[in-house]
């Protein structure tokens, strides 16, 4: 819009290099007041209308301002530079030209330098120095840039100097520090003002970052504007879950891979494994292993400083198209699927590559959440994962008796789960960190474990018979995940998804007396009679 309005108006009027600094300097003031409504208004819009605000008006307030006078300033660009006689088209192909590879670079230094490194506050600082830098610029006398321009006066051009420096110094001060409040919960910000302490913020390369403390103690990791890990009871039992069914069920599981770190429960799961020898955790935002997972030592076992654990920064999917290692277990717990980028790591074409790095009698772990989800995200995860691993199975983590979460299991071949001896190694006191590791979160012993049996592919046919797969070429799940956002039905989709399960006779093998008060637990987990 500023770019038609602008070129529309020049044509009819007279403007050049003053008009073009103006903007420049302009653009200072559109910075700081879009910073205002990005930053104050999370700390100081209350009411029903706090929705409609942060969907439409804030949108508009920061983009829609800077937006018409970066558009404007091209014409008006083109204008200052333009002499008599120049073929348009080359002016015209230039001033794009310098447009588009400027950019590029800005894009490139502000994304992966300046906010990593210095953060979004003074990110724009710095572009409001630029800004007023380049209007100052074409205040140059002419002659000192080949045009036969007349000089404005030496004491005018020193007086706007400094007005210039002055108003964009205050303006750059004015700039406010990302609200952690807003990296934390998003567009739930307003809802969560006063409640819990922000202890940590930080902005990173791939994603903003938070950790905050409850008034009882409890601990979030927060991602994507949202809580994505926690200490909680439930989110606990669920993290310890995916990390021991990981090392319990292969015979050896030396070399594991851990995708994602996130609060590093998990993966601190894995670690207390004595027959795990070498951990890896694939993580793609430096912050989390560096600083979140730190915040959460008491729970994770400190994973991060266990010195047979290493740390690879790279995107999960990246690291494993292009690394020869083979490992004997992998669990993945990326973000929610609609997250961008996370539905790679859903896909069919993903788990084929993951079943390649596995060992033979591997096993491979994932997680699957219930809570804002749909019925159709939830068949698409489940079924795009059974397809790639017939063998496997799904086990639930409830909680008072509801679904919540869920722990997909699948081994590379096909092979039965000794419950006894999973037991003997519990009672190993070797292994008595894990025993204790499980107690903490309601799970005594390895009936406990496996109870939680919620279906297979033979169960859960009828429900996933419609089921979309999430393949690279259509990564579907990513949009079936958004449709969840706001929604908790996570027991009815949990209720659908077991209509049809009962104890699997070819899952799990043992003495008569075990698999007899495993069939009972599982009976009674998923409301069937005996």
């Amino acid at each position: 819009f500023g770019r038609i309005f602008l070129g529309t108006y020049y044509d009819t009027t007279n403007m050049g290099d003053p008009d073009f600094d103006g903007f420049q300097f302009n653009l200072n003031d559109a910075s700081v007041a879009s910073d205002n409504v990005y930053g104050q208004t999370y700390t100081e819009m209350r009411g029903q209308f706090y929705t409609f605000q942060l969907d439409m008006l804030r949108a508009l307030w920061v983009l829609l301002p800077a937006s018409i006078l970066w558009g404007a300033s091209f014409p008006l660009a083109i204008g200052a530079i333009a002499e008599a006689g120049q073929d348009p088209a080359t002016l015209v192909g230039g001033v794009y030209a310098a447009n588009t590879v400027g950019a590029i670079f800005g894009a490139l230094v502000t994304s992966l330098g300046l906010v990593g490194t210095v953060g979004s506050q003074v990110a724009q600082q710095v572009l409001i120095g630029v800004a007023a830098i380049s209007g100052l610029l074409m205040l140059v006398p002419g002659k000192m840039r080949g045009e036969g321009t007349r000089a404005p006066q030496p004491s005018f051009a020193l007086a706007l100097v400094a007005v210039v420096a002055v108003s964009s110094g205050l303006l750059a001060r004015s700039v406010s520090p990302l609200p952690g409040i807003l990296v934390a919960y998003g567009r739930y910000a307003a809802t969560w003002l006063g409640i819990n302490d922000i202890i940590y913020v930080g902005e990173g390369v791939t994603a903003s970052v938070a950790v905050s403390r409850t008034p009882g103690g409890v601990l979030n990791y927060h991602n994507a504007g949202k809580v994505q890990a926690s200490s909680e009871p439930q989110d606990m039992r669920l993290q310890r879950m995916l990390g021991h069914i990981t090392t319990l069920v292969p015979a050896n599981p030396s070399k594991v891979l851990v995708i994602g770190c996130g609060a590093g429960v998990t993966a601190g799961a894995v670690s207390i494994d004595p027959m795990v020898k070498d951990q890896t955790i694939a993580e793609i935002e430096p912050l989390v292993p560096r600083v979140v997972s730190t915040h959460f030592a008491e729970h994770n076992f400190d994973v991060v400083r266990n010195p047979k654990v290493k740390v690879h920064l790279d995107d999960a999917r990246h690291y494993l198209l292009t690394t020869n290692e083979k490992f004997d277990a992998i669990t993945s717990d990326p973000l929610d699927p609609w997250v961008k980028g996370a539905a790679t790591l859903y896909t069919r074409e993903f788990f084929e590559v993951v079943k390649e790095h596995l060992n033979p009698g591997g096993v491979v772990t994932l997680f699957v959440q219930l809570y804002e989800s749909t019925d159709e995200a939830t068949k698409s995860e489940v079924a795009t994962f059974l397809e790639a691993f017939p063998n496997g199975a799904v086990f639930a983590n409830t909680a008072n008796g509801q679904g919540y979460d869920l722990v997909l299991y699948g081994p590379k071949d096909a092979m039965k789960i000794d419950v006894d001896k999973v037991e003997a190694r519990l009672r190993q006191p070797e292994n008595a960190r894990i025993t204790q590791s499980l107690r903490e979160v309601g799970i005594n012993s390895a009936i406990d474990l496996f109870g939680n049996y919620a279906g297979s592919v033979q169960d859960l046919g009828r429900w996933m018979k419609d089921a979309q797969i999430n393949t690279d070429r259509n990564l579907r799940l990513q949009f079936l995940a958004g449709l969840g956002l706001n929604r908790y039905d996570s027991d009815p989709i949990y209720k659908k998804m077991i209509v049809d399960s009962k104890y699997p006779d070819n899952l799990f093998v043992g003495s008569p007396d075990t698999l007899a008060q495993l069939r009972q637990r599982i009976n009674a987990q998923l409301g069937r009679s005996e």
